[in-house]
């Protein structure tokens, strides 16, 4: 009886702690437990994915030739500056294709050796690949493109994780596939056009200086919405070099009447959005919401720089490409904060400051997949799945009975355990149940029948060969232990399996299924024992099975 009584009260806990683990998951019994009760239990239960839920589902592509454009462009201005701060005999530095640099020298030896020497120490990504006079030609390494095209997917994956972080999407699932793409699934999503433009917008913020030239006067005062490739292709070939047109987006209160803004902008990117700190909405002197900037050490340093060097000037606020604000620099800024101004509204502003403190990302990305998932799909998949593992439930349970009577009553009660434990089990995880996890529980109601069939099979060969009752279910279950533990095992081996190497749906089933096997070795083993033990205590001479 002692022995019997250690599985019992074991029984009894598993059952109450995966009752208790399993109630945030059910929001109606939940939310009326008392204040302490909540502080000991989790506040999320069971999340349902995407296909039950609704959402939204990407899959990205980041362009690597952009990464490896930017990648050298970078090694291009870092070459310029150092041709002013140090006097390297530098006359011109120019990017040819994606991966090639070639420097235009002061005349002389002397000088090709200090350029060679400075490439060496500062740009070891770079090979010497010709040098004829004057002009040398540098390429990236192969390996060094290689690791710039895979740091480039890499950052891409964390700057995507860490806004969607600050979007505040539960359960969102974010993994590389293949060689440069990105899946994105955001369960849940009450405006998935929000997301999808905080996800994919590439977040370059650039400050620049206006081309204040005569052309720039003869720019049109505004533009509608709609004409901005015409002006560019009506200014085409009367552009100063090293000058582009941006706009700025008007938003009017009709959105009929919005319009755009035309600018000349120097494309020398005079600082860039890596130097920031932090990025946080506050409300302008009249009300409207603007973007504060705080730059890091080099940050301040640079923009108190490019603004004392600039007085009286106009500097362009850009971001991937998109004219902000250009206002005009009336003094020296120091202390390392600026501010962006424009007409967006409040959810824009904190968009916006959301992609800064994320950080840009390394290259545009193109999509290659958008699906939004509307929740009456997710409704009627839900209704759907659930009516499923009724009907497969109820008529197991019916079997059971008919089949085994007594003995079938407990092993029913041993699958009412097994899907309770399993419930707590994915609510103390905070799992994400999808609907191939549906398919994974009605596969172990499935299981956990099969294994009492087995014992209950046993038993029945026990008592055939005339032994008494408790000799008989004792000899069914060891004799029933070896197979159930192989057929249980191997199955588990396959869906660590499945966790391991899959990928969404896969692993929402994978999991499930492996967690499912290990309880129901637990109730098959432990729990349909217990109930038959404590019918032995009475010395049973007969046994319904």
């Amino acid at each position: 009886m002692k022995k019997i009584r250690g599985r019992l009260i074991l029984l009894i806990a598993v059952a109450l702690i995966s009752a208790i683990i399993s109630l945030p998951s059910f929001p109606s019994l939940y939310e009326p437990l008392p204040d302490w009760m909540k502080l000991m239990l989790s506040d999320r239960g069971l999340a349902l994915g995407l296909d039950l839920q609704g959402g939204v589902h990407l899959v990205l592509e980041v362009e690597e030739d952009r990464a490896l454009e930017i990648a050298v462009d970078r090694s291009k201005k870092a070459l310029e500056e150092l041709k002013t701060d140090s006097e390297l005999p530098l006359e011109n530095v120019t990017r040819e294709g994606l991966s090639r640099l070639v420097l235009t020298l002061a005349s002389g030896d002397e000088a090709k050796t200090n350029v060679t020497q400075e490439m060496e120490d500062g740009f070891p990504g770079f090979e010497l690949s010709d040098s004829s006079g004057t002009t040398v030609t540098y390429d990236l390494r192969d390996d060094e493109i290689e690791r710039i095209k895979n740091s480039a997917i890499n950052q891409a994956l964390e700057t995507i994780r860490n806004r969607i972080d600050e979007f505040g999407v539960a359960e969102p699932l974010i993994q590389r596939l293949g060689r440069n793409q990105i899946a994105v699934q955001l369960p849940g999503v009450k405006d998935p056009k929000r997301a999808k433009d905080l996800i994919k917008k590439t977040a370059l913020l650039e400050f620049k200086m206006l081309d204040e030239s005569k052309v720039a006067l003869e720019l049109p005062p505004q533009v509608q919405k709609g004409q901005e490739e015409q002006v560019r292709k009506d200014f085409e070939g009367r552009l100063p070099e090293g000058s582009e047109i941006l706009f700025e987006n008007i938003i009017a209160d009709n959105a009929e009447d919005n319009f755009s803004l035309p600018y000349l902008i120097k494309k020398d990117t005079a600082l860039t959005g890596d130097v920031l700190q932090d990025a946080r909405v506050t409300i302008g002197e009249f009300n409207e919401p603007i973007v504060s900037l705080t730059f890091d050490g080099r940050g301040g340093r640079e923009f108190e720089r490019l603004t004392g060097e600039n007085v009286g000037k106009r500097m362009a606020v850009v971001l991937d490409g998109t004219v902000y604000s250009a206002p005009r620099i009336n003094t020296k800024i120091s202390g390392g904060r600026a501010i962006i101004e424009g007409t967006f509204t409040t959810n824009e502003a904190n968009d916006l400051a959301v992609v800064l403190r994320a950080g840009a990302l390394p290259a545009p990305m193109k999509t290659l997949q958008d699906l939004t998932v509307g929740p009456s799909l997710g409704k009627d998949s839900i209704e759907k799945g659930i009516r499923t593992m009724l009907i497969a439930g109820c008529l197991v349970l019916i079997f059971m009975i008919v089949y085994y009577r007594l003995s079938g009553v407990v092993a029913n009660f041993a699958l009412a355990l097994n899907l309770l434990c399993l419930l707590g089990a994915l609510s103390g995880l905070n799992a994400t149940l999808t609907l191939p996890g549906f398919a994974g529980i009605i596969l172990t109601i499935g299981m956990g029948v099969d294994s009492n069939i087995l014992i209950f099979e046993r038993i029945r060969e026990e008592l055939r060969l005339g032994r008494p009752v408790r000799l008989a279910v004792d000899g069914g279950y060891e004799k029933a232990f070896l197979t159930i533990v192989d057929s249980h095992v191997t199955t588990l081996i396959t869906g660590l399996a499945l966790f391991v190497f899959g990928t969404g749906p896969i692993k929402g089933f994978a999991v499930t299924l492996c967690l499912g096997i290990a309880i129901n070795l637990f109730t098959a083993l432990v729990g349909t024992k217990v109930v038959f033990d404590l019918f032995n205590r009475k010395k049973l001479e007969y046994l319904s099975i």
